[in-house]
């Protein structure tokens, strides 16, 4: 069985979806192994209390080198959090002596095997992957035509070298707005073809389903998850991108980023998701960890989740079913 090694960052407020994250590569039947960034103390305590046979908790004493602790004071928690993206890469790297390595987003759920994106970014040593944007929403001017969402490095001179420009930019400047090109860590992708060998962009359409791109597609479930272009080319889903996804547990409310909708992408991935994460949330809340409230770090980005599809599902029938949900996983 193929052995893909990833990596991945969250903190407290992101555990449920990092552990989902990681449920979801077991459940590919994927050979793997995650190492996971714990941002704190609590959730690396955690994590190390779960013994995840196939991930490695690595804490921020051990991580955290003299150039990070420099620029540290200088970048809110969030421009950090994208400040260290490369570093961690870098790092598993280098102490696990790793062939490559893949860096994955912590709100990403895979639905079927990674084992076609390898084979495509085989003979690459980098792999990047697209936003796909559906063209009444795209943001490549100010977020990048890829996302850091899925990046792959190989640990080979070519990796290497795009790798250490991607840390020494991201140390230099990681802010969150766009100055010159730039926007966090995102808009350093679009550079890569130009500069460095063997940068492979991934084209498959299953990799990346996320809320900027959704509209592009219709989806239907035969054993997979499958996507259909309007020109009838059919694909399996590999992953979602969960972005921007908020749930309050006080408030048994759910939010999403504004995009459009449809009823399927709801039922076959909105409604699993958010049940799987307040299972999680629920056994979480079982132990003597204290923990911050389950949200996501941009409130002000979000709209009430009932307000943009109800006008697929109607207002009662959504909100129904997300209260059975909730009751559900007290």
């Amino acid at each position: 069985m193929n052995k893909f090694n990833f990596c991945t960052i969250f903190d407290y407020g992101y555990i449920s979806r990092g552990l989902a994250l990681y449920e979801s590569l077991l459940n590919t039947g994927t050979g793997f192994c995650l190492y996971i960034l714990a941002l704190d103390t609590n959730t690396k305590n955690y994590l190390e209390g779960l013994k995840l046979e196939n991930a490695v908790i690595i804490g921020m004493p051990e991580f955290e080198d003299e150039e990070l602790l420099r620029i540290k004071p200088t970048r809110s928690k969030v421009e950090y959090y994208w400040t260290i993206t490369p570093s961690i890469i870098k790092y598993t790297l280098d102490k696990y002596k790793l062939d490559s390595c893949t860096y994955l987003d912590a709100d990403l759920y895979f639905y079927t095997s990674p084992l076609p994106l390898f084979d495509e970014i085989s003979g690459s040593s980098v792999g990047i992957s697209l936003h796909n944007y559906s063209p009444e929403f795209d943001k490549s001017e100010i977020s990048g035509r890829f996302c850091v969402q899925f990046v792959y490095f190989k640990n080979n001179c070519h990796g290497r070298k795009a790798l250490s420009w991607w840390r020494e930019e991201c140390i230099k400047w990681c802010f969150g707005y766009v100055e010159n090109g730039k926007f966090g860590d995102q808009k350093y992708l679009d550079y890569f073809e130009e500069l460095f060998e063997e940068v492979h962009i991934i084209r498959n359409q299953g990799c990346g389903i996320a809320p900027w791109n959704i509209q592009k597609f219709k989806f239907s479930v035969d054993g997979k998850i499958y996507g259909n272009t309007f020109d009838n080319i059919s694909f399996p889903v590999i992953f979602y991108h969960f972005h921007n996804l908020k749930i309050d547990l006080r408030k048994k409310s759910v939010s999403l980023i504004y995009y459009e909708y449809s009823p399927e992408v709801i039922n076959f991935f909105y409604l699993p998701y958010i049940r799987k994460l307040l299972e999680y949330e629920s056994s979480i809340r079982n132990t003597n960890y204290v923990f911050n409230e389950f949200r996501i770090l941009y409130p002000k980005k979000i709209m009430l989740a009932y307000l943009k599809i109800q006008r697929y599902l109607g207002k009662n029938m959504f909100i129904r079913r997300i209260y059975n949900i909730f009751t559900k996983t007290r």
